[in-house]
């Protein structure tokens, strides 16, 4: 029963975090292309509002006249509701932590622990995984802080976050499973970017919303460093959104995570979805006529994940002197008995599967082929300790018919 309820609550929250995180995506990717394509207002009327910049767009059948204030009208307040844009964050983190609880930290000995990377207790690694979230954050944070507003701040900014990145990197893929490395990376940074709305950007906003409505006057200038730090952390959180996507999808191929330089793999990954996010985000001030086509970002974002593609090309298989004898499945119940049945046998049926009988062994064989021989995701981590022999063995069986 408790795997039944746990396979809903990861169904459910995988669901949840998908939606939340789309709302999250889609506005922040609207939000930077309306900032980017803002002009300066020419009516004098408003000028006088302090309007920073308008633009026109069309969508749906209507059209929108969207106006940027930096601050707040000029004598006057906002006389209708006001529309704030942090739920979906908050959202996509909390429904992303509890996923991370009870698919990784629940299971911590078969999805954290991989005792041919680091042998270490699940407990043990359920702090460090969640140490990896917090000391990002701290790192990063930190950086900000002491170089985001010196001169020439935002490039020194971006250097040390790839070192840190690459650092982490390289760290989460000497102590954790492959699969989790991967996951627990994208989440720091996914971490950074929520607590970068909670801690920085909402804050900072309230305090001028506070001002605007009090009916106190104020001086705007003294409130304009709310703006720039909010704007420095929004566009931190653009830069890391691709990154993110792709650790949080690569996670799911084996041969990614499986790899002998996997962090390198990873790293490279990351830096190609950043390269690619500045393409799309210059883009924006190309087609205004204030900028040079932005094609290199795309150029070397698309080289790398190239380079990637055939660094890693596998080696080809040396031909087989003679087709090997077929395998049936007395030949294999002894495998499926010492790696598959702790998850998948009577006390225990993970995603509801059972392969205790050969009745089920064959009903499932290419369900069984898929995730032993061709993606190698199971057994979770080899944390059964599954041979290339025995996955041979598996994928002989198979291919002879599975009988």
């Amino acid at each position: 029963m408790e795997t039944y309820l746990l396979d809903w609550a990861n169904l459910l929250l995988r669901w949840l975090h998908v939606i939340v995180a789309i709302a999250w995506i889609g506005s922040s990717f609207y939000f930077v292309f309306l900032d980017s394509n803002l002009e300066p207002p020419k009516a004098d009327d408003l000028k006088k509002k302090g309007v920073d910049g308008a633009i026109w767009s069309v969508h749906g059948g209507g059209f929108y006249n969207a106006h940027k204030y930096m601050v707040a009208p000029q004598g006057g307040a906002i006389d209708s509701k006001l529309h704030w844009f942090y739920w979906e964050s908050y959202w996509t983190w909390m429904s992303g932590f509890a996923l991370f609880v009870v698919l990784y930290l629940w299971n911590a000995s078969i999805f954290l622990v991989d005792k041919n990377v680091f042998d270490w207790s699940p407990v043990a690694a359920g702090f460090g995984a969640v140490g990896f979230l917090v000391g990002f954050w701290l790192i990063y944070d930190t950086i900000c802080r002491v170089f985001g507003f010196r001169q020439n701040g935002d490039r020194i900014v971006g250097a040390l976050i790839l070192v840190v990145v690459a650092i982490a990197a390289w760290l989460a893929c000497h102590l954790f499973a492959g699969r989790a490395a991967f996951l627990i990376v994208g989440a720091m940074i996914a971490t950074s970017m929520s607590a970068n709305v909670f801690f920085w950007i909402i804050p900072g906003q309230r305090k001028v919303v506070a001002a605007m409505t009090s009916g106190q006057p104020y001086d705007p200038a003294e409130f304009a460093i709310y703006g720039k730090r909010g704007k420095q952390r929004s566009v931190h959180n653009t830069y890391f959104t691709l990154p993110v996507i792709v650790a949080m999808l690569s996670n799911h191929y084996s041969f990614l995570y499986s790899d002998a330089h996997r962090w390198v793999v990873l790293f490279v990954l990351m830096l190609a979805g950043a390269l690619i996010r500045q393409f799309f985000v210059a883009r924006h001030a190309w087609h205004l006529g204030k900028a040079r086509h932005p094609w290199p970002y795309a150029a070397v974002g698309v080289l790398l994940l190239i380079g990637l593609v055939a660094w890693m090309k596998p080696a080809p298989e040396a031909p087989a002197a003679a087709a090997p004898a077929t395998v049936d499945y007395a030949q294999i119940k002894p495998i499926l008995e010492q790696r598959c049945y702790l998850c998948h046998g009577e006390a225990v049926q993970q995603k509801g599967l059972r392969f205790d009988s050969e009745e089920q062994a064959k009903t499932h064989a290419q369900l069984i082929y898929q995730q032993v021989v061709v993606q190698k995701l199971m057994p979770l981590g080899n944390a059964t300790q599954m041979t290339e022999a025995e996955r041979g063995m598996v994928k002989r069986w198979f291919e002879g018919g599975a009988k």
